[in-house]
């Protein structure tokens, strides 16, 4: 992307690039049935800052990989953070009415079908990174497969969604198992997110992979902070949940300076880690410094 950009400029561009990548390939009404159709493209086309697919671009440039196919990949990482959100709203798990100020895709919809809906994002994601469009090289496409499914399965985001939901019944008083529970239900995707760009351009991923464990810790810390002090006007989605259900979060076990504290350490260690790529990567460091003042 345009190094010139501003980071609002390239999260747009971004977004907007992502939509309509995403629109050419969700099933419409010859593909699927009709209401299964409009549920994917409602969960999947919704507003959105579409960070983790930026992150896919972003990273992706450091090694000049093509534009389109980074796309590809950002799309399908955003079928899974669809699909995720669409079950992580049903009345079985956070049982939320409003998402990004408009209806949740269950109460716009049906239960099942947001169900379903939600199980065609995911299984589409896993379509999308095996097509050749995505990288001519089958080894390249197998990687980027295992590692989404990982990164999505049992030892990330869904393993970290049911320790999320045991921590609702227990006691937990030490910062590193939400340490832990953050790093698989909000991290692993973040991870896979700028991996994506150094297995897609053959590069080295370390730097990236802990760039990606800070941004997501940052990212998590703040949402904590915006649960307990924004609005549901301002924020798009109800807030004191985490609270009401007893769960444990930084701002709980930190107080709110020492949760503040802590995410600006996580930026500080986001934006360090990035000092091998230079000025190449200040879109990156930017959005990790964004992650701390982030109003939704």
């Amino acid at each position: 992307m345009d190094s010139t950009l501003s980071l609002a400029d390239a999260l747009a561009a971004a977004a907007s690039r992502t939509d309509a990548v995403l629109a050419g390939l969700l099933p419409d009404h010859d593909h699927a049935p009709a209401r299964l159709a409009d549920a994917m493209r409602y969960a999947a086309l919704g507003p959105g800052k579409r960070l983790r697919p930026f992150l896919v671009i972003e990273s992706a440039s450091l090694f000049d990989v093509p534009l389109d196919r980074a796309l590809r990949v950002g799309a399908a990482l955003e079928c899974v953070h669809a699909y995720s959100l669409a079950h992580d709203d049903l009345p079985a798990m956070d049982d939320d009415d409003l998402r990004r100020r408009r209806p949740t895709l269950h109460r716009a919809f049906d239960e099942a079908t947001a169900i379903l809906a939600g199980d065609a994002l995911l299984t589409l994601a896993f379509e999308i990174l095996a097509d050749e469009a995505t990288h001519p090289d089958a080894g390249h496409r197998l990687a980027l497969t295992r590692r989404l499914a990982q990164a999505a399965g049992g030892a990330g985001m869904v393993g970290g969604q049911v320790l999320d939901i045991e921590a609702e019944t227990r006691v937990i008083s030490e910062t590193s198992h939400i340490i832990r529970i953050q790093n698989m239900k909000t991290g692993a995707l973040f991870r896979f997110a700028c991996e994506a760009g150094a297995l897609l351009g053959d590069g080295e991923a370390a730097p990236l992979r802990q760039y990606a464990d800070h941004f997501g810790l940052a990212f998590q810390i703040s949402d904590d902070l915006l649960d307990i002090e924004s609005t549901p006007g301002a924020l798009g989605k109800a807030t004191q949940k985490d609270r009401a259900k007893g769960k444990a979060t930084f701002a709980d076990l930190l107080g709110v300076a020492g949760a503040r504290a802590e995410l600006s350490r996580q930026v500080d260690g986001a934006v360090a880690a990035l000092a091998p790529y230079g000025a190449r990567a200040r879109l990156l460091a930017e959005a990790a410094r964004y992650i701390a003042t982030r109003k939704s």
